[in-house]
């Protein structure tokens, strides 16, 4: 294979995976390294920074990679997603699987690098990404269990640095289940009718649009309570709560986006909306632990 020809796959495969929206998670993911710095007192190396980005990138990518292994055969029933890369024959199961092994690869020796307990727990965190790819499969709760695998983000950020867990990035990595959970709802709206005739399992498909969009705003309620008691445990101000406030602001308008039958506005409420959410939340976070 050329040089050229291995760029063009390589490019090929992140595309498979969006591999542009790890900027959802990655934000809470240098949270939680912020968070263990202001209980600890110290600052991270570089080195354990880096780790960290490493860890993250590969956890997601092998992630997204196995779901879309998984999910070809409905992808490709689905006219919303037959056009993704597997069920359209621009990535071959063999290379798909070889992404996700290396990834994963990636993602062990991360934390290895880290210290011993993320290594230690690097197989549970494999095991929930796992696990997310079947769920809709036999479970509405599918939402949920996409949001433990993310809330591993921070927490997994914390242990590195620390090699413990304490309650303030366990607050937050709840936010982010909530918050995940909340906007994953809003994605299966796109594919409510196609979950009931096939059998496949969501709460859009369970309780229809309306009462779906009713447990999202509910979920990212609960999302705001949580990072509003994290400054009870770390020394965080007036600018987190700032922030906070902002995002609330956000969250707001994500919500004003989606209306049942009306799905027109989604991709704005889904994809820029959320990275406002998660880069501005930090931002406001980083600021405050740095004044």
């Amino acid at each position: 294979m050329t040089s050229t020809a291995f760029f063009d796959k390589t490019r090929t495969l992140l595309e498979m995976i969006k591999f542009s929206h790890t900027v959802f998670a990655f934000p809470f993911a240098l949270m939680g390294v912020v968070l263990a710095s202001l209980e600890s007192g110290a600052a991270p190396t570089l080195g354990q920074i880096w780790w960290i980005c490493v860890a993250m990138v590969g956890a997601r990518s092998g992630a997204m990679g196995l779901n879309r292994i998984i999910d070809a055969r409905i992808d490709a029933e689905n006219p919303r997603t037959a056009v993704r890369h597997i069920p359209a024959g621009k990535v071959s199961l063999a290379e798909a699987w070889a992404f996700v092994l290396v990834s994963f690869a990636v993602l062990l020796l991360a934390a290895w690098m880290l210290n011993p307990l993320c290594f230690y727990l690097a197989p549970v965190a494999v095991f929930f990404l796992v696990l997310y790819s079947f769920c809709k499969r036999f479970t509405s709760l599918a939402h949920l269990v996409l949001g433990i695998c993310l809330a591993a983000a921070p927490i997994g950020s914390w242990i590195a640095l620390r090699g413990d867990v304490g309650w303030p990035v366990v607050a937050l990595g709840l936010a982010v289940l909530f918050w995940v959970a909340g906007f994953d709802i809003f994605y299966a709206l796109q594919d409510l009718e196609f979950d009931r005739q096939k059998g496949l399992h969501s709460i859009p498909a369970r309780l229809g649009g309306a009462r779906a969009i009713l447990v999202a705003k509910i979920f990212h309620g609960l999302m705001i309570a949580l990072l509003a008691v994290i400054p009870l445990g770390v020394p965080l101000g007036w600018i987190y709560y700032l922030g906070l406030a902002v995002i609330s602001g956000l969250i707001a308008y994500e919500h004003q986006l989606v209306k049942p039958g009306d799905l027109s506005r989604l991709n704005a409420a889904f994809f820029n909306m959320n990275g406002y959410i998660s880069v501005t939340i930090f931002l406001f976070t980083l600021v405050d632990a740095l004044t």
